[in-house]
Formats: structure tokens, sequence, C-alpha cells
């Protein structure tokens, strides 16, 4: 629980005002800068909290830039598939075989869209079932 007689020097309560009145464009513009500027990324809800609740219903949600793959099956070329998991990741031979064996589980996490379907692409011709979240 927050403590309540925690006091804010003004720079921070100027800052946090003026974050929590961005709309979501401004506040996905506020990533992308402090991210190329700074090499800080914001966690993946942070704009629509940034943004508030007034502007999140005035506004639609921005387009989702990071994708996980997940492995829903194997199908049957198996052994194809542990491959390309194993080419995909930096996994070994029993990393690999475990995580196939274990579908559904996700392969790559938090991956940019292009990188994503092209892993979709490379495991689905292998044989595998794989959905994007």
């Amino acid at each position: 629980m927050a403590d309540e007689t925690k006091s804010w020097s003004e720079d921070v309560k100027k800052l946090g005002d003026a974050i929590v009145k961005l709309t979501l464009m401004q506040a996905k513009e506020l990533g992308d800068y402090l991210k190329e500027h700074y090499g800080i990324e914001p966690a993946a809800g942070a704009a629509v909290m940034m943004a508030g609740p007034a502007a999140a219903a005035a506004e639609a949600a921005p387009e989702k830039t990071m994708f996980d793959v997940i492995l829903k099956s194997a199908g049957d070329k198996k052994i194809q598939v542990i491959k390309e998991v194993r080419a995909l990741t930096a996994l070994g031979l029993k990393e690999a075989k475990d995580l196939v064996d274990g579908a559904p589980k996700p392969v790559k996490k938090g991956v940019s869209k292009d990188e994503a379907e092209a892993a979709k692409k490379q495991l689905e011709s292998a044989g595998a079932t794989v959905e994007l979240a």
C-alpha cells in the first residue's frame, strides 16, 4: 500500500501530470523516442496506462508491435520441426525436442511482426501448426 505522507518534487509532479495527459499517439511517439535515443523500451501496456482512461476511450489502441510465436503442434514431421526450432533458437537438441513434445509452447517471445511471421512460415513449412500471439 502506498505511503500517504509521501511528497513529490514539483518537477516530478509536472512530468507525471504531463504524461497522464498524453493521447495514445503521443504516448506511442514518446515510447519510440525513448527507445531510439536512450535505448529505453517501455513495457507492453505502458502506452495505454500513460494515456489514461479518457484518452483510451477516445482513440483506438495502437497496432501491436511485439509478438510471441507459439508452436501448437509438431504435425507428422516432428524431426523437421525440431530442426527448425533449433535453427530459430539457441536450444540444444534435447531442449528443442522437449519444447516440441510439450506443445503448445512459445518458441520465440516478444519479437517483431516480421520476425514472428518469418518464424511461423519456417515452422509451418516443416509441418508444424503455429500461432502468433
